[in-house]
C-alpha cells in the first residue's frame, strides 16, 4: 500500500491563539515550529510512508519542511483547510498514491507507533478502508487515513470526528476507529500544554 502523508499547517506567526493569555506571540511561534518540525521527522522516519506532503500558505513553515526532506504544497486564495487538503490530494493521486494519511502538525507526543498502528488497521482490510483517530473529546479529528485517495470528503473543523465517520459509511468503507492517548492530545489550550508537561 503506497501511503502519503498530508500535514495542514497554519501560519506560524498565527496559530496557537487560544494560548496568547499564558505565551507571547514569538513564543507561539517557536511553539509552532516545534510541533511541526516534530510531526514531520516523524513521519520521514518511516520507510512505511512514502512521502510527507507539508501544506501551509507560510513560507517559513514550507522551507522548515523542506529542510527537513518534506515535499510542499503552497495555499492560495482564502484559507480553507479541508479545500487545501483536497488539493493536496489530488497532489498526491497523480502519483498514484493508494492512501493518505492526514496528520495535523499539533500533535507533540506523536511517535512512530502511533503511525503504523494507524497503517496496520488499514492494511488489515481491502479497500476501501477509513482509519480515524479521534481527540481525546471524541470531537475533532487528529488522524485519518483513507484508502483510496479520495474516497470521501474532508471535514475537518468542529464535530470533524463524527462527521468523517458518517461519511466513511455512507462511502460504503470499512471504518476503523483507533483511540490512542498519545494521538487524542493536542495542543490548542493552556490545559493541553499542563498535559503535555505531565506526560
Amino acid at each position: 500500500m503506497t501511503i502519503w502523508a498530508i500535514v495542514p499547517v497554519k501560519p506560524l506567526r498565527r496559530g496557537k491563539s487560544r494560548l496568547s493569555a499564558i505565551l507571547t506571540p514569538s513564543e507561539r511561534e517557536e511553539l509552532n515550529a516545534r510541533l511541526l518540525t516534530h510531526t514531520i521527522t516523524t513521519l520521514c522516519a518511516l520507510p512505511e510512508i512514502e512521502r510527507v506532503l507539508v501544506v501551509s500558505r507560510d513560507q517559513e513553515a514550507l522551507a522548515i519542511a523542506r529542510e527537513l526532506g518534506a515535499h510542499t504544497v503552497q495555499e492560495k486564495g482564502t484559507p480553507e483547510l479541508n479545500m487545501a487538503l483536497t488539493r493536496a490530494t489530488a497532489v498526491a493521486k497523480v502519483y498514484a498514491s493508494r492512501g493518505i494519511l492526514i496528520v495535523p502538525a499539533d500533535l507533540p507526543l506523536l511517535t512512530h507507533q502511533d503511525v503504523r498502528i494507524l497503517l496496520s488497521h488499514a492494511q488489515a482490510h481491502k479497500p476501501p478502508v477509513v482509519v480515524i483517530s479521534p481527540d481525546r473529546h471524541y470531537q475533532g479529528t487528529n488522524a485519518l487515513l483513507v484508502c483510496p485517495a479520495g474516497l470521501i470528503e474532508y471535514n475537518f473543523g468542529p464535530n470533524s470526528f463524527e462527521s468523517h465517520c458518517e461519511r466513511a459509511r455512507q462511502a460504503g468503507a470499512h471504518l476503523e476507529i483507533v483511540d490512542l492517548p498519545s494521538l487524542g492530545l493536542d495542543v490548542d489550550l493552556p490545559e493541553d500544554l499542563e498535559l503535555v508537561r505531565e506526560a
